[in-house]
């Protein structure tokens, strides 16, 4: 089993600060061992990155960091400096540095530097990139840095978004980079539906070392996938991918409680092996998050959570459901019903990249 841990780094309404402590009260004795704090909407690691953090935010970020701590998870945090490669002169060094050491002052155990959401097709992208994590590493000497290039994926759809990919882009960030540095990757696509252990070494040949795991799932953000739940157990993700990756991060979902069922099915997944059985998976995540009787529940409708989404759910299913989770005195019974409100929906207009 590789490291596992959570990446919050989902567009769209992000969490609260007391659902990032209970992620952890609730993960980190499970096996999740690192916290990756990059929330789209946190603008003071994405278009902002040059503004200071406010007091207040900061000192909610190094409570949370301190509780990572106490819980034994890692503590980090994805810093996506807009554009930076395009001028790294003084005065963005100077931002950059400055940037660094509020960081610097919460307690780091990792540092990810995020390449992704931006323009890509430049000159020399890889080298200009290689220049800013050399010189961010040698700036924070205490943290694990963890690098995510701007095509951290074959999916065909990034070269659409963000430009044409140079040739031989991978192979040169990662001939480049210290290789002490961590580099991250999604799979064949941007949410894989499968990762595979031969997918895995070819990618390991072009790095030049293991990729760090950006998975997909079970983040539902975005105009289509914030119409559905994403609830069901882990597929896709054989136990042999574990030889083959720095680590694994799962990219949780817009519902922080709900999230922890998928979650837990994956440490399922690795330690069962070839005899995993995902809808038993599922069946005791489930309960374990939810309670017997909830759990059955959301089971039973499974299918008009995960497949039908919003748009497919009758009115008279819907109405049914609400009476049903009024019953339950959960948080997760709450996000289902916000969801059902159309509370976490995300239109094309709110999907900005930065």
């Amino acid at each position: 089993m590789p490291p596992l841990g959570i990446i919050e780094g989902f567009f769209g309404r992000p969490y609260s600060w007391g659902e990032r402590h209970d992620m952890i009260r609730a993960l980190g004795p499970a096996g999740y061992g690192f916290y990756l704090y990059a929330s789209k909407a946190d603008a003071y690691l994405r278009k902002r990155w040059r503004d200071p953090y406010p007091e207040a935010e900061l000192e909610a970020l190094a409570a949370f960091a301190e509780a990572c701590r106490a819980a034994g998870v890692r503590f980090g945090v994805g810093l996506s400096p807009y554009e930076l490669y395009r001028d790294f002169d003084a005065a963005a060094k100077e931002a950059l540095a400055a940037k660094l050491d509020q960081l610097a002052a919460v307690g780091l155990d990792d540092l990810g530097v995020f390449f992704d959401d931006m323009r890509g097709d430049v000159p020399d992208l890889a080298a200009g990139q290689v220049e800013i994590v050399h010189w961010i590493a040698e700036r924070a000497p205490g943290a694990r840095l963890v690098a995510c290039p701007s095509y951290y994926s074959d999916d065909p759809v990034l070269d659409r978004v963000f430009g044409q990919r140079p040739p031989g882009y991978l192979e040169d960030l990662g001939a480049g980079l210290d290789p002490a540095i961590d580099l991250m990757w999604t799979g064949e696509e941007v949410c894989s539906l499968q990762v595979t252990p031969d997918h895995l070494r070819r990618v390991t040949e072009q790095m030049r070392r293991k990729p760090f795991l950006w998975d997909n799932y079970p983040v539902n953000d975005g105009p289509r996938m914030s119409r559905r739940l994403h609830l069901r157990a882990f597929t896709g993700r054989p136990a042999a991918i574990g030889e083959h990756l720095a680590a694994h991060g799962i990219n949780t979902a817009s519902q922080a409680v709900l999230s922890r069922i998928p979650a837990l099915t994956l440490i399922d997944s690795y330690r069962d092996g070839p005899a995993y059985a995902y809808a038993a998976s599922f069946r005791r995540a489930a309960r374990q998050v939810l309670g017997e009787e909830f759990a059955a529940l959301v089971e039973r409708n499974l299918l008009a959570l995960q497949e039908s989404g919003l748009d497919g759910l009758s009115e008279d299913h819907r109405a049914k459901l609400r009476a049903r989770l009024a019953e339950h005195d959960h948080p997760a019974a709450r996000e289902i019903e916000a969801w059902l409100d159309g509370a976490y929906a995300i239109g094309a207009d709110e999907l900005q990249t930065q």
